[in-house]
């Protein structure tokens, strides 16, 4: 077993080595699938060159989140492995760790973002030491089901691992209310102030949430979704936070003050303060120094507000993938600019893009060009644009070709708005740089 444990490292290196230099594949997932095949148990055999082990898992802000720790952790001098691509699901975690690890080496740390429904599977053979859980907002139907089955998902992860410490958005009452593991540590937000001539704006497309009691639960205060301050009149309040902020929000940045100590963090929007509380909370928690300092160099991951250029105009990436999330981005983008978006139905995608419809396109019918859809459902983000009171758009179902469209004619700045699949093809193209 050892013998092909050591033989799948040296296939996963001289693999990536070899997609690098023919650019066939990202090379996110694919390795991790023959590493698989050479060493089935390749997840257990890692787990001795790890020291502490951390997994992110939720709907929304994964990829922030885990990023964000890493790089706080890295920062601090520590070593550690990181599926830093979001590729989540077993192959794309196997991926990371084969690719990275030295097995003549000790690692301090690894950093996993994992898929919600392969978090148990992952369990199954990777130890863990804390899990920090973001958020769970209705997210891909035709994977997912209904928001009971991804936090069963969730909840059979945790009952794998007795001895598991969970960070919890208390927030959010559906990740507050996990059971199980050695300890719970919560962190939430106390008040939101917006800066720069933003303000607060209501969603429509919110669900109600009952108490286990039953009873419709009531809030004091309500950030978005369904984040907040809720309580029942049975008793049953959300959990109070170890680590709680307030945020300030400005045009490109954010300000957290956690428990008196004030932080600024180099994102934009309310989900993106949420992730950044998360892995401050984490970090505090593995008492990691120089915080602050460490976040005002911290890169976004690509496609999560990540600023690039495009043909020399500045254009920034934001990925959209369920009605929640894509609420929050839209709330951010600057109408002034010139807009993209890309919509695929991949499996990655998620099949099914009902979603469209739920999410506030509404939010763009102000904006000041013409909007350009692109991807395999362009149609469909079309027709949803049309219903929202957007008459200027522009048809241009393939991908490359849009870019390079908008590329050429936009007056201004440019904001992409894409989905995973449509993300990746995106990324590898020539004309859009830092």
């Amino acid at each position: 077993m050892r013998g092909g444990f050591y033989f799948s490292i040296l296939f996963a290196k001289l693999a990536k080595f070899g997609l690098k230099i023919t650019k066939l594949s990202g090379g996110t997932a694919i390795i991790g699938k023959y590493v698989l095949k050479i060493c089935p148990n390749f997840l257990t055999e890692a787990n001795k060159y790890i020291d502490t082990k951390i997994n992110v898992t939720g709907t929304n802000g994964k990829t922030t989140t885990s990023g964000l720790i890493s790089h706080l952790i890295s920062s601090s001098g520590k070593s550690i492995i990181n599926n830093a691509m979001g590729a989540n699901m077993l192959n794309g975690v196997v991926n990371a760790i084969s690719t990275e690890l030295n097995p003549f080496k000790k690692y301090d740390f690894s950093v996993i973002e994992s898929d919600e429904a392969f978090l148990e599977i992952i369990y199954d053979k990777f130890e863990a030491d804390y899990l920090l859980v973001t958020n769970l907002f209705r997210d891909q139907l035709d994977r997912y089901g209904e928001l009971a089955t991804t936090k069963k998902f969730i909840q059979n992860g945790i009952d794998k691992k007795p001895e598991l410490k969970l960070v919890l958005n208390a927030d959010d009452p559906l990740v507050a209310s996990f059971s199980g593991g050695k300890e719970k540590i919560y962190y939430g937000v106390e008040e939101v102030v917006f800066e720069d001539g933003l303000t607060k704006t209501e969603s429509k497309t919110e669900e109600a949430f009952n108490c286990p009691c039953g009873k419709p639960l009531k809030y004091d205060k309500k950030f978005y979704a369904q984040q907040g301050h809720y309580y029942c009149e049975c008793g049953y309040r959300r959990p109070e936070p170890k680590y709680k902020a307030k945020v300030i929000l400005r045009k490109k940045s954010s300000v957290l003050i956690i428990n008196g100590e004030e932080f600024t963090v180099p994102l934009v929007g309310l989900f993106n303060a949420y992730n950044a509380l998360g892995a401050i909370a984490l970090a505090k928690e593995l008492g990691i120094k120089d915080i602050q300092e460490n976040l005002l160099t911290f890169k976004v991951a690509f496609g999560r507000s990540e600023v690039k250029h495009l043909n020399g105009k500045r254009t920034l990436i934001q990925l959209i993938k369920n009605p929640i999330g894509a609420n929050e981005v839209i709330k951010t983008i600057d109408l002034d600019s010139d807009i993209l978006i890309a919509i695929n139905d991949n499996y990655a995608d998620g099949r099914d893009v009902s979603w469209l419809w739920d999410a506030e396109f509404e939010g763009l019918k102000d904006a000041k060009h013409e909007i350009v859809v692109t991807g395999t459902r362009a149609d469909d983000m079309a027709l949803r644009l049309k219903y929202a009171g957007i008459e200027r758009i522009k048809v241009i179902n393939d991908i490359s070709k849009a870019v390079d469209y908008i590329g050429k004619n936009a007056e201004s700045d440019i904001t992409i708005l894409p989905t995973y699949t449509a993300l990746l093809k995106i990324n590898k193209m020539k004309n859009i740089k830092f």
